[in-house]
């Protein structure tokens, strides 16, 4: 089990949609399942509500000043410090044109003062950060659970993987994706969505009593709802009425 004491879940919705998300949907589903094994704290953050400046390119967060960025007049550095302090950290985003919307994509850049500066090396090859956490902290769990309109989660998500596999290290982080979820939402069958949901909410017990997903849960979070030939109608449908057919 996750240590024993109250633990800081820290939750950053990277939708544009904000509460409206469909993937926020899922990621209350896992944190209520953490909640009935772990005493918790929780907070969630609408990225896009936030301040945050596009990054300047500078690197002055690697050398001059650092760990600390040069940019003062927003809210990153309150972000920064709060990732910091938490025990758990969820980003929740859908998967936009195969990698993190935008407004998370600026967030992600201007958290670059928390990795090691860059010395020329060369990439790892045991699993860890390219550059390394400035700060680390012992035990803290790094969780991205995104959803997509595809009917898998296989090669829609590879150049995410990829990036998030150099910046935090393949090891470092625990990836759980959710094909098809707006459709399922869309069509309000109560009892599937709740079976759905429920999936979701078991892994987050299993997450809080063992510190991580075996692989066998993390193959059935990702299994879509539907089969290929029903969601291909669902989608026919739904663009014959965007055209107005």
């Amino acid at each position: 089990m996750i240590g024993k004491g109250l633990k800081k879940i820290l939750v950053l919705n990277g939708s544009p949609k904000c509460e409206a998300s469909a993937t926020l949907t899922v990621t209350k589903a896992f944190v209520e399942g953490i909640k009935e094994i772990l005493e918790c704290e929780i907070e969630y953050i609408n990225i896009s509500k936030l301040n945050i400046k596009p990054c300047l390119g500078c690197l002055s967060c690697w050398g001059r000043t650092a760990g600390e960025c040069v940019i003062k007049d927003d809210d990153a550095l309150m972000m920064k410090n709060k990732i910091d302090e938490a025990d758990i950290v969820i980003e929740s985003f859908p998967l936009y044109f195969f990698g993190m919307p935008g407004i998370l994509k600026l967030f992600t850049d201007r958290m670059m003062p928390m990795m090691m500066t860059y010395r020329g090396h060369k990439p790892p090859l045991d699993g860890s950060s390219f550059h390394g956490v400035r700060n680390p902290k012992n035990g803290r769990k790094f969780i991205i659970i995104s959803s997509c309109a595809y009917t898998q989660a296989d090669i829609v998500y590879d150049s995410l993987i990829q990036q998030l596999n150099c910046i935090c290290g393949a090891n470092n982080y625990t990836a759980i994706f959710s094909p098809q979820l707006k459709t399922l939402l869309d069509l309000n069958n109560e009892s599937k969505i709740n079976r759905y949901l429920n999936k979701f909410k078991e892994a987050g017990k299993e997450l809080a009593y063992n510190g991580c997903l075996k692989n066998e849960t993390k193959e059935l979070l990702k299994k879509p709802p539907f089969s290929d030939g029903a969601y291909e109608i669902f989608l026919d449908n739904f663009w014959k009425g965007q055209s107005g057919e």
